[in-house]
């Protein structure tokens, strides 16, 4: 029993990290908080993101409801574009599990050589009550060096 007991604790933890900057109680009679969590882009570091999440501390699963918000932070050179992914769906920049049961939070970077704008997508892997959960914010480039360096 003590060895369930660690694991499902392990496994709840594994969703926790250095990010989170802020922390709204929804009130005294829940035990659901929302969560504010900090991104920088891992390979366009002039973009930071901020996360809104609900977390529940009693529960094996968290709500699947996100908002993000995406600006630019810093500088966005032609390098940075050029080493990520321009695949159409992009690639996951960040993940927070959002459940035991395999319910994962991702963001999901994936740029628009059209507009010349990066679009980060924040979503749920798991389908609730017949819809998937998302948000989606956007980082024009115009204005930074990296703008048009991809065309």
């Amino acid at each position: 029993m003590k060895r369930v007991t660690g694991i499902v604790l392990a496994l709840l933890l594994a969703g926790c990290g250095g990010d989170e900057v802020g922390d709204v109680s929804l009130g005294i009679l829940t035990t659901k908080d929302i969560k504010l969590n900090v991104l920088v882009d891992p390979v366009v570091t002039g973009v930071t993101c901020h996360i809104a999440s609900i977390e529940a501390d009693l529960d094996f699963a968290d709500p699947s409801d996100s908002s993000i918000a995406c600006r630019q932070t810093g500088p966005i050179t032609p390098q940075m574009i050029t080493a990520i992914d321009r695949s159409k769906d992009g690639e996951v920049v960040f993940r927070k599990s959002k459940s035991i049961l395999f319910k994962t939070m991702k963001v999901r970077r994936i740029f628009d050589p059209e507009s010349q704008t990066l679009m980060y997508l924040s979503y749920s892997t798991k389908e609730i009550n017949g819809s998937y959960k998302h948000s989606l914010s956007t980082v024009p480039l115009w204005g930074t060096q990296g703008y048009n360096s991809s065309r």
